[in-house]
């Protein structure tokens, strides 16, 4: 292993990529996307067919309550072994790989692609650790992503981590390798199905690893600690969890779990200790922070915004001063204001309040990207959807640092179809 990032939580990793597979029938979206969205992943069904996909290899999170999920989940282990056994992998020692991913937009996010060491990262609220969560994680959400992990003998990563870089000094300075006298070895570069945009990968080589390994020590310095949040003598901040925290809190979980069954001087040596992860400058020009919208099933919608009104002393029906929250449910939309609030965001305010009505009441929360989508959704009869504001990004870091972490599902990087796609993996067993 890489002595150079030894101090970073962060390695090249052994990655595993298709050998000979058509690449866009084999990339999908990560799984936690279009959730209350079944047609989204009966066209992805209708595309791939019979052909190697990683559409075999993860279940998506729409399925999680299916009556016949213990059966999926052992296909998909099964198909792990039998992608194994049949050489549909090559794999890439000790590699780093720097991705351009095109968006819906048009725009290119640039991203590095290694493992993270989970004896780095924690999600606890006030953690010091390296690696660090930047919204609440819901400990429910882990034990049955824990049983699609607990048994696969690979991984997929939909995990993206952030580095405050504001003078990109470590994942731009990449792009320069394509075009050098010896160029980078571009891995893949291929179109993504159901509007997924395009994505292209170079290896890095050994003297790219070393300067990214350089470029990140400089960052969690404490001179750049001091510079960039004020605060001397702060557990450094490297990686920031923008997306797939409750992935990341699973691979944690099933570490955490194989720490109990194996001798202390054997867990170095663990392969379920890493977690594949993509690294994104939260400086990117490309990474847009959305709001997360949330939608409710299975409610009476004007009961609920009673209720609402209820929860908070002076809150009023329409836009006013405070956290001002729009909503829809069948046959009109609103707002509803929330006057002199206790919490920073409106996210807070709401998620508060939806989590002691659903307690006592019943009905289910998702957590919805897109305007459009909350509006259809919260639109049908029994639901009721809520939009909240964008939250500005250049708050993120200073925020985890000062305060501890977000409200969960606070902001989303991009629309659904911008989020990671499955390409590489990684042996964990």
């Amino acid at each position: 292993m890489n002595e150079k990032f030894e101090r970073l939580g962060f390695y090249p990793a052994d990655i595993l990529l298709p050998r000979s597979a058509g690449m866009t029938k084999w990339a999908v979206v990560a799984c936690d996307q279009f959730t209350s969205q079944p047609e989204y992943w009966r066209k992805v069904e209708e595309t791939v067919g019979g052909a190697p996909s990683t559409l075999r290899l993860i279940l998506p999170e729409a399925r999680l309550n299916d009556p016949d999920v213990a059966g999926q989940i052992a296909a998909i282990n099964a198909t792990m072994e039998q992608y194994l056994a049949d050489g549909v992998f090559r794999t890439l020692p000790e590699a780093l790989v720097y991705v351009e991913r095109t968006q819906s937009d048009g725009r290119v996010r640039r991203g590095l692609i290694g493992m993270v060491d989970l004896e780095q990262y924690d999600f606890t609220p006030g953690s010091g650790a390296l690696i660090r969560a930047t919204e609440g994680t819901v400990l429910s959400r882990i034990p049955p992503r824990v049983r699609v992990r607990e048994n696969a003998p690979i991984e997929l990563p939909h995990v993206m981590l952030l580095i405050d870089d504001p003078e990109r000094t470590v994942i731009e300075p990449l792009a320069a390798g394509k075009q050098a006298a010896e160029p980078m070895e571009k891995l893949y570069d291929f179109d993504l199905q159901q509007g997924g945009g395009h994505l292209a990968g170079w290896l890095l080589s050994g003297a790219q690893a070393d300067a990214v390994a350089g470029a990140l020590s400089a960052l969690c310095s404490e001179e750049a600690m001091e510079k960039k949040y004020g605060l001397r003598g702060a557990a450094p901040l490297l990686f920031a969890v923008g997306d797939g925290n409750h992935s990341l809190a699973t691979a944690k979980q099933c570490y955490e779990n194989l720490k109990r069954v194996t001798p202390r001087e054997r867990w170095t040596s663990l392969p379920a200790r890493y977690a594949l992860v993509e690294v994104v400058n939260n400086h990117d020009e490309a990474l847009r922070f959305e709001p997360i919208h949330r939608v409710v099933f299975g409610v009476d919608p004007e009961q609920l915004l009673a209720g609402l009104l209820d929860f908070y002393p002076g809150a009023y029906e329409g836009r006013g001063a405070g956290h001002a929250i729009a909503y829809t449910c069948a046959g009109r939309q609103g707002w509803v204001t929330v006057p002199e609030p206790k919490l920073q965001l409106a996210v807070g305010t709401l998620q508060a309040f939806l989590d002691a009505y659903v307690e006592r009441h019943g009905g289910e929360v998702d957590y919805i990207h897109g305007d459009s989508v909350a509006d259809e959704l919260g639109a049908r009869p029994g639901n009721i959807g809520f939009k909240l504001p964008a939250m500005g990004k250049d708050q993120l870091f200073k925020t985890v640092m000062a305060d501890g972490v977000l409200p969960r599902k606070t902001f989303s990087m991009g629309h659904a179809q911008d989020k990671r796609y499955y390409v590489e993996a990684r042996k964990i067993r």
